[in-house]
């Protein structure tokens, strides 16, 4: 029954209605002087009928946007006075298009309609009394109340068409801030797919460069602790070679902390020129990757295709260090439109079927630069094979 409305609307719409009283009732007054003769008994009661009638009229229109129902029961009674009292329509009725306007912008469902109908209604009613109050101005004979039918028909038809018009013009407000509605609802909502993308983002990022670390730490420290005993010059090189790669990891996820501060700010990415540290750190975690290029680039690759092509050689890498055994085998060709990658490595027969999220986020690399990716099992080898099309990126 009561919307909530700020503090300022409410009181906009009472000074409002203060402001149609001031400027209608007067008018209303003036029209009931010229209209008086020296039959009327009392004219201080038609005076006070009037101001009554005009005080309701736009008290219901003061409340129109804070209830419109009630707003348009209140409209509703002031009518009904206003005919008992035999009073015509007068300047303090233009209080009802704003009650019906109110009804069609921001009531209910069923107030919309109950709007609607007063309209329609009211119109009819009105007309009517307006041609009974008049029937002194016509000729009585036989076609009496065909003349009175027809007037009252026409005074109805232009009441009507003009509170349709109020009403129809809420009904237009109503749908326009329908839309405000739906666009912000639509806006917020492409903010929460945008921050959900980011968080899937920088997971992905923080899967890469973590696992990658952690695999080339723990089989440096695995070495170490057996070399420790029995050669401790090779477990202090392999303590050296934790240090590197968990530098590089920890660099990263700085970066990575700062974008989620910073947003606007992506910094430094991973190129091709980064692959040779990467083979190094394999290499130095007891793995040799062996390398073919075949054929080099062109030119130099767009950054998004150089970023997937670590990315996802880093993956496949790490995989191989954690479940692979012996060597991998890494082959770059690069087409004019494209780069083919393929990642081979010898599995144990107890390895996993390759379902993690590191596969998940190596798919998702290749996808976001309209590549594509598969990660199978070939016999005894686990291969890696994408093809990213380089200009479309």
């Amino acid at each position: 029954m009561l919307r909530p409305l700020k503090t300022h609307q409410l009181v906009l719409d009472i000074i409002g209605a203060i402001v149609g009283l001031l400027l209608t009732l007067p008018l209303s007054l003036i029209m009931l002087g010229a209209g008086m003769t020296t039959w009327i008994p009392e004219p201080r009661v038609e005076i006070a009928h009037h101001v009554l009638v005009g005080l309701t009229m736009w008290g219901a229109a003061a409340i129109a946007r804070l209830s419109p129902p009630i707003a348009l029961g209140v409209a509703w009674v002031g009518a009904v006075l206003q005919m008992l009292g035999g009073m015509q329509p007068s300047p303090v009725n233009t209080a009802v298009f704003v009650v019906l306007f109110a009804t069609a912008a921001w009531g209910s469902t069923r107030v919309l309609w109950f709007g609607g109908a007063s309209a329609l209604v009211g119109g009819t009613v009105a007309g009517l009394y307006v041609a009974l109050t008049q029937q002194g101005s016509l000729i009585i004979d036989a076609m009496f109340p065909v003349r009175v039918l027809v007037f009252g028909g026409l005074v109805a038809l232009v009441i009507i068409l003009s509170l349709a018009m109020s009403w129809g013009g809420g009904l237009l407000w109503r749908v326009v801030l329908h839309g405000r509605a739906t666009r912000e609802a639509q806006l917020r909502a492409e903010a929460v797919a945008a921050e959900e993308q980011e968080r899937v983002r920088i997971a992905r990022d923080m899967h890469d460069i973590g696992a990658h670390a952690l695999a080339v730490v723990i089989a440096q420290s695995d070495g170490a602790r057996y070399a420790a005993a029995t050669a401790p010059e090779v477990a202090q090189e392999a303590l050296g070679t934790i240090a590197q790669p968990a530098r590089a990891a920890l660099s990263d996820v700085r970066m990575l902390l700062t974008q989620l501060r910073h947003r606007q700010g992506d910094g430094p990415q991973p190129t091709l020129a980064d692959l040779e540290t990467l083979f190094a750190q394999v290499r130095a975690a007891g793995v040799e990757p062996r390398v073919t290029i075949d054929p080099t680039p062109a030119c130099e690759p767009p950054k998004p295709i150089q970023l997937a092509v670590y990315r996802i050689l880093q993956e496949a890498l790490t995989n191989a260090l954690r479940h692979g055994e012996g060597d991998v085998d890494v082959r770059l060709s690069w087409w004019q439109d494209r780069v083919d990658l393929e990642v081979r490595n010898a599995v144990a027969a107890s390895a996993g079927s390759g379902v993690g999220h590191g596969l998940v986020g190596m798919r998702e690399r290749a996808q976001l630069v309209g590549g594509g990716l598969t990660a199978v099992r070939e016999d005894a080898e686990f291969v890696v094979r994408a093809s990213l099309p380089v200009h479309a990126a």
